[in-house]
């Protein structure tokens, strides 16, 4: 049974969320928190598998609220999110902060949720049940424990050869908090979800690659490991990157914006009609699809809500047939995301010559979208999230 903890100042909301949460067999609500700081009391008292947590609150915001739990006892974290700019500038902190992912909590101002009772449901199990969120949230204690160590040591005391009762302690501290994070470490099948990726000694390559096109799938979990690729590539990185990633519309546009701010490369929203040019990094807006056509001799972005049918939008499936046009000049990547969006259209890139990546489902907050290419057998290399940038750049001129 998984334990939730709902979090929220307003009873509806909290009460809407608890019904739908039971609905599921798998999940109860073991309590509810009207703030930041009541949250917190119930969270050692409670102990929940996950929390549901709303940002706007009085007394304590969700953000603050975040910070605390994730320094001092962290735990799985789902965040409602509401559906404006504001809103989406916080989830985006709240996940930089250790969140895991987010759903909206509101369509243009009323309490109809954006995402149907089963999806939410299908979340919360699969953050849950995710071995990356054990490994994940064992290095946020260690981290943890590292930090309360050091500030109860302090330097001078740490520097010391002679060695006091306080660091005495807290090196046997330090030393269980390390082998209890090496017992939680996650081996994932050979052969599936392991990284068959292992950085090369040898220089990165320059000058003018073999491919210049980049196509990211990626859903749940998204939003800080595109960060972490984004921020690692150089200024002079040469190709272009499409980015369809599962997010509401009122949230690509601060996505866009904080990822440009971060990056050494440009990352904008996209917009249909745009040129495909190295070093910019477009980020497909919400509700719509982003795909490449050709206008004369040159490819250029297209970006519309059609075909409205699809379930996601954007949907990576569209992004990765439409490159299949350019295929030995494109890199596919697949990186963290619950279902398989993506993969029927990263067969067809393989097939047109794609060189086709995905993340490792160790580094993952959920291996989805990633296994569904790996298990049909067209990923070219399996690549841990650290190792993406490196595995990206190395795969251009391949």
């Amino acid at each position: 049974m998984i334990r939730v903890l709902v979090v929220d100042d307003s009873t509806f909301m909290r009460n809407s969320l608890t019904r739908m949460l039971t609905s599921d067999p798998e999940i109860e609500v073991v309590g509810q928190a009207g703030d930041g700081i009541e949250a917190l009391e119930k969270t050692k008292e409670l102990n929940p598998d996950l929390i549901s947590l709303d940002l706007e609150m009085p007394r304590m915001g969700g953000l603050e609220m975040l910070e605390k739990m994730m320094r001092d006892n962290p735990k799985p974290v789902l965040v409602i999110s509401s559906l404006t700019y504001e809103g989406a500038e916080a989830t985006l902190k709240a996940l930089e902060l250790g969140a895991l992912d987010y759903m909206p909590k509101y369509v243009e101002g009323t309490t109809v949720f954006a995402i149907a009772q089963k999806e939410l449901t299908e979340k919360v199990k699969a953050l849950v049940k995710s071995p990356s969120t054990r490994l994940i949230l064992a290095k946020m204690r260690m981290k943890a424990v590292k930090s309360a160590v050091t500030a109860r040591a302090g330097a001078p005391a740490a520097a010391s050869s002679a060695a006091s009762p306080l660091s005495s302690a807290a090196a046997a501290q330090t030393s269980s908090a390390n082998a209890k994070l090496s017992s939680l470490s996650i081996k994932a099948v050979p052969g599936q979800g392991q990284a068959t990726y292992v950085r090369p000694s040898e220089p990165l390559p320059t000058g003018r690659p073999n491919r210049d096109i980049v196509a990211i799938s990626v859903s749940t979990g998204g939003p800080p490991a595109v960060q972490k690729v984004l921020t690692a590539l150089p200024e002079n990185f040469p190709a272009c990157i499409l980015i369809a990633q599962h997010m509401p519309a009122a949230f690509t546009g601060a996505f866009a914006k904080r990822l440009d701010s971060l990056c050494k490369i440009t990352v904008k929203e996209a917009k249909n009609g745009d040129p495909i040019i190295p070093g910019i990094a477009y980020v497909c807006p919400g509700a719509q699809h982003i795909s490449v056509t050709i206008k004369g001799a040159l490819p250029q972005i297209k970006v519309s809500p059609e075909p409205t049918t699809e379930i996601y939008k954007p949907c990576a499936n569209i992004l990765n047939r439409s490159v299949a046009i350019m295929g030995n000049k494109v890199v596919g990547l697949t990186m963290t995301g619950m279902g398989a969006d993506g993969c029927e259209g990263s067969k067809v890139l393989k097939a047109k010559g794609g060189y086709l990546l995905a993340q490792s489902e160790d580094t993952c907050v959920v291996y989805g979208m990633p296994r569904a290419v790996v298990e049909a057998k067209i990923a070219d290399d399996i690549v841990d999230l650290d190792d993406i940038a490196d595995a990206l750049i190395r795969a251009l001129y391949k």
